[in-house]
Formats: C-alpha cells, structure tokens, sequence
C-alpha cells in the first residue's frame, strides 16, 4: 500500500503540506539571516564596531586598497552607503583614503594599523555567531545548509527563464 498523505514523521509530528513549506521560505530565511546579524552586531560591537564594518575591513583584509565604488560592489551595497560607512570608520581609525598613486582621480581605502588588529575581533565574533546558529548540527547537515543556501542565492541571482520547483511531498 502507498503512503498516506496524513502519514507522520519520525518524531510524530505531520509533515506540514508542501504549499505551506513554500510559503514559510521566505520569512525563515529572512528571520535567520535577522537572528545571525544581530547576534554577529553585538558581538561587534563589544570591540567598538557597528553592523556592516565587518564586511568592509575583511575585504580589505583581502585586497587592501580597493575604491569606495569597489567596496560597495563587493558587498552589495549602494555608493553613498559605502561613502558614509568609510567616513565612520575612518573617524574610528580603522580606515584612511589616500589618492591612487598610478592615477590621482581615484581615491582608495586601506586598513589602518588600528583597523588590522580588529581583524581578530571580527574573526572571532564571526566564528562565536556561526558556532551558536549551527549548535546541533551534523557536519553533513552544515554542509546541505551550505548548499542549499547557494542554491537559493543563485536562484534568485538568475535573470533566466525558472524552472520550477519539484513538488513530491514524498521526498525528504
């Protein structure tokens, strides 16, 4: 005999109808990327950073030296957001803007030797943050997550004709 629809899951509770799976997605998703950020912001700002100054020193922990337009791009962000990010941050010491030595017209931004040893800092909060979302999981279980969660990305990345989703309420 074939499954029942109303068939329970191994921990006794009912799968809830895929319809509704759907459409929680979007509201989960955007919850935990919440959570971790407000979490990964307090955690911050203990060592005197703000939300968002992560993101900017690590990637200039990358390439250091990258433009004010470089910087947004990277991290997804609008111009003058990265203009009034960079002023903050090079109010705090973190940063300083100097011309490019190849072309004037270009300004770049570096890590300052105060901003260099916040590197660790962040690190660290980085890894508190991840270790506290992650309790519980299994490595597999990390890595599907991390998967998954590129999958969506690029799914919404896409500019192509969607295909979509597999509706089988059968498949876990």
């Amino acid at each position: 005999m074939g499954k029942k629809k109303d068939e329970k899951k191994k921990n006794g509770k009912e799968k809830p109808p895929i319809g509704q799976v759907m459409a929680d997605i979007p509201q989960a998703i955007t919850q935990a990327a919440r959570s971790m950020r407000t979490v990964l912001s307090r955690n911050l700002l203990e060592a005197g950073l703000y939300a968002g100054q992560d993101g900017v020193m690590l990637a200039l922990a990358g390439e250091d030296g990258l433009t004010p337009g470089g910087l947004a791009q990277r991290l997804g962000v609008k111009a003058p957001t990265m203009t009034r990010t960079i002023g903050r941050m090079e109010a705090q010491g973190f940063l300083v803007r100097r011309a490019d030595g190849a072309d004037q017209r270009l300004t770049k931004v570096y890590l300052t030797d105060t901003g260099r040893e916040r590197l660790e800092t962040i690190s660290r909060s980085v890894e508190n943050c991840t270790a506290q979302a992650l309790s519980g999981f299994s490595g597999k279980e990390m890595r599907n997550l991390l998967k998954l969660l590129k999958a969506v990305d690029e799914n919404l990345k896409s500019e192509g004709e969607v295909a979509p989703p597999v509706l089988n309420d059968d498949e876990e």
